[in-house]
């Protein structure tokens, strides 16, 4: 910078000066930005868990008006399978980058589709929701325990005595019953199917979620999940009002939320969105405690602590024994699915890698779902 005329120093407030004070004003821009940016997506995970708990008052509707658990499945996975792949068709992201890729596919979409989604309607038509939803977030025991017979992932002290945690929660839970609670064989056996079957998303999501965005996956597995459900299903005449029902289950508490758990995941770390979106299991069991009358006794809020407080723990990083400095974002052209010993319903969900938590990880933060 050249001399001041009169020979004086350079003034502080001269072009380094501006310069400085612009990039500080920046950085507070950006800072802002991403607190911003932070804030909407917890928020829009916590929108995700709140639409996947109300799945089970949507179940519950369809129930009450004479149609099966299996077909409510099968609508499910259809109609939002349908929405997927609409969204797969705008983006132009219908296409799988190996066709060695489908058998894989395919094996996730019987497993993490066909079998999860009906073990937890055939697991609510027998014992309630309550019971469904506690039984479904042992999920990450059976993550702990797959990933270590599959991915021969190690087995720490930590994950054996969350899984014992789990373990005795179900067994409270299923010696407890409850008030509108119906605990027999049914109930539970489908209800610890919806938990090993929502496990498989951390599965098969170890390897997905790095070759493929949501909307993909979402969009070749449900409607072959459906096409799995599709013999075992036996159709009701069904009302406009049973028709709306199972739009809203289908397409507000599956498309919907999962849209709006990968989003939010775009801006905040996955270990801090699944312990948001735990907020499921808290709305589908207070739901059916309001409207369907469901209170656990003693020992089965005892045991639905457990599960959820396994839950809860294992999605912290200091606890996994692996712990994650930043967002999960997988490579471009890449896949998606599920957690360390915890889903996410949706995961569907929900509600939810090894070195991920949360059932489904999401896409990168420049790339939409």
């Amino acid at each position: 910078m050249p001399a001041e005329p009169s020979g004086q120093a350079p003034d502080a407030t001269g072009s380094a000066g501006r310069d400085a004070a612009g990039a500080v004003v920046a950085g507070g821009h950006g800072e802002a930005a991403e607190a911003a940016g932070a804030a909407r997506g917890y928020l829009l995970v916590f929108v995700a868990g709140v639409l996947w708990g109300v799945l089970g008052v949507f179940a519950e509707g369809i129930l009450g008006a004479g149609v099966g658990p299996l077909e409510i499945s099968f609508w499910r996975a259809t109609l939002a399978g349908g929405a997927f792949l609409a969204h797969a068709l705008v983006r132009g992201r219908l296409r799988l980058a190996r066709a060695s890729d489908l058998g894989a596919f395919v094996l996730f979409a019987l497993v993490g589709v066909t079998l999860f989604y009906a073990s937890l309607n055939l697991s609510i038509a027998a014992g309630g929701v309550s019971l469904a939803w506690i039984l479904m977030y042992s999920a990450p025991a059976f993550v702990a325990v797959l990933a270590a017979l599959l991915l021969k992932e190690r087995l720490t002290p930590t994950k054996i005595a969350l899984v014992a945690l789990a373990t005795l929660g179900v067994v409270l839970v299923a010696r407890g019953g409850g008030k509108g609670i119906d605990v027999n064989p049914r109930s539970v056996g489908w209800g610890l199917a919806a938990g090993v079957s929502y496990a498989s998303y951390y599965i098969f999501g170890k390897w997905v979620l790095r070759r493929y965005a949501p909307v993909t996956i979402y969009a070749v597995v449900l409607p072959i999940g459906a096409l799995g459900l599709l013999p075992l299903v036996h159709f009701h005449a069904k009302t406009a009002h049973t028709w709306l029902l199972l739009m809203a289950l289908a397409l507000v508490s599956t498309y919907l939320a999962y849209l709006a758990y990968y989003t939010g995941l775009r801006t905040i770390e996955a270990s801090r969105a699944v312990l948001v979106a735990t907020i499921e299991p808290v709305v589908a069991t207070g739901l059916a405690a309001l409207l369907f009358g469901e209170r656990f006794g003693a020992a089965g809020l005892a045991g639905a602590a457990l599960v959820l407080a396994s839950a809860l723990l294992s999605a912290l990083p200091g606890l996994r024994g692996s712990p994650r400095r930043g967002r999960v974002r997988p490579r471009r052209g890449a896949a998606h699915p599920v957690a360390d010993a915890a889903p996410p319903a949706g995961a569907e969900r929900l509600p939810r890698a090894a070195d991920e938590v949360g059932l489904a990880p999401g896409p990168k933060r420049d790339e939409a779902p």
